[in-house]
């Protein structure tokens, strides 16, 4: 009776194990809307995946998003290198930014889960590599900041029209390189940025380093104007290593359900191997430190699960 109880429980423990796992989710990026978290992220070959969520920390695949893509290629510029999204609902519609082929690219759609479409399929750039494309709006205005390869990847701003997919090529301005001690571990790389902004300053979230480095993290710099200077914090980096976690980087930041500010980012898959990576969420705040406000990330950390059926 004794054995045959230990097997049933067992058995439970391992149907109840297969039920979930860590979300395999690269380049990360959460999106609040009527009441639902939408994830997409670095996956597929085919496009831009997508997951959802009731409380941010169980996630599925939407049963209305065909194969789980929210992007297909047979929609958009390129073949390959689907990397980076970012997903925004503006004037009633929803804007993804993405990279396609080292090319930054925007498609458009009525719903969060797709399908997104280019109308023209091309890049924002045509005649440059340039990848990790985010949108501020600030005042009505809109911005994209992206990676352009001119010293390792180095991060830019430029002014885009009011269709939210035309860049304004003449505004394009160089914002943050490779400058700080560890920011060069295996290769020259500031990218992954993300901006907000916090009683009348700038906040630019980024990722240094290699992303197969294990020392791959994000620092901040801040600007009192959107177009620059950019000053990097002394103290980077603000995220690297949490909990053990590894290659932690790419973020994006959103708010909550309850308006607390958040961060998104991917982790390394374990201590041997980089991918699949894994998406994590932690906590943004801003701290008085000597009379400036200081980003800083909270010590809990998120790890999400995928529900299976």
């Amino acid at each position: 009776m004794k054995n045959t109880l230990f097997i049933f429980i067992l058995v439970i423990w391992a149907l109840q194990s297969n039920a979930q796992s860590q979300l395999p989710l690269g380049d990360p990026f959460i999106m609040y809307h009527q009441g639902t978290y939408y994830a997409y992220g670095t996956q597929s070959p085919d496009g831009i995946v997508v997951y959802v969520s009731d409380d941010l920390k169980k996630w599925r695949i939407p049963a209305k998003a065909q194969n789980g893509l929210a992007l297909h290629k047979s929609d958009v510029y390129a073949e390959q290198r689907f990397w980076a999204p970012e997903v925004y609902f503006v004037n009633n519609r929803f804007f993804m930014y993405f990279s396609a082929d080292e090319h930054i690219c925007v498609a458009t759609s009525d719903s969060p889960l797709g399908p997104f479409k280019q109308t023209v399929k091309k890049p924002m750039i045509e005649d440059e590599k340039c990848i990790d494309n985010s949108l501020f709006i600030d005042d009505g205005k809109a911005y994209l900041s992206f990676v352009r390869f001119t010293d390792g990847n180095a991060i830019w701003i430029a002014g885009l029209e009011d269709d939210l997919t035309t860049l304004k090529r003449e505004t394009i301005t160089p914002c943050l390189h490779v400058s700080q001690l560890w920011e060069n571990e295996m290769a020259r790389v500031n990218e992954g940025s993300f901006i907000v902004k916090h009683k009348d300053i700038y906040y630019m979230s980024y990722s240094a380093n290699h992303f197969e480095s294990p020392k791959y993290g994000v620092g901040f710099a801040t600007a009192k104007n959107i177009m620059g200077p950019w000053e990097k914090y002394e103290q980077n980096p603000i995220l690297q290593k949490p909990d053990g976690l590894k290659g932690v980087g790419h973020s994006a930041m959103f708010r909550d359900k309850d308006g607390q500010l958040r961060i998104v980012f991917h982790s390394h898959h374990d201590d041997n191997k980089i991918h699949p990576r894994l998406m994590h969420v932690g906590r943004v705040y801003f701290e008085n430190v000597d009379g400036k406000e200081v980003m800083k990330i909270g010590d809990e950390i998120l790890t999400p699960t995928l529900e299976k059926k």
